[in-house]
């Protein structure tokens, strides 16, 4: 059972830093389409936010 647990505990902290880096990439983007200073950048950024937080249909 070590080796499952250490296994699990590995692939929880893969998944948590997986979800750091996805979160600090929305909010960079999220700040770039508010804060840019130019409207062809902030439409830019806010497609690129769109197509990241995209929901599929269920």
């Amino acid at each position: 059972m070590s080796q499952i647990s250490q296994m699990l505990y590995c692939t929880a902290a893969l998944s948590a830093c997986a979800g750091l880096l996805y979160a600090g990439v929305l909010f960079t983007v999220a700040l770039v389409s508010v804060l840019a200073p130019t409207s062809e950048r902030r439409k830019d950024a806010r497609t690129t936010l769109a197509i990241l937080v995209r929901r599929r249909a269920r």
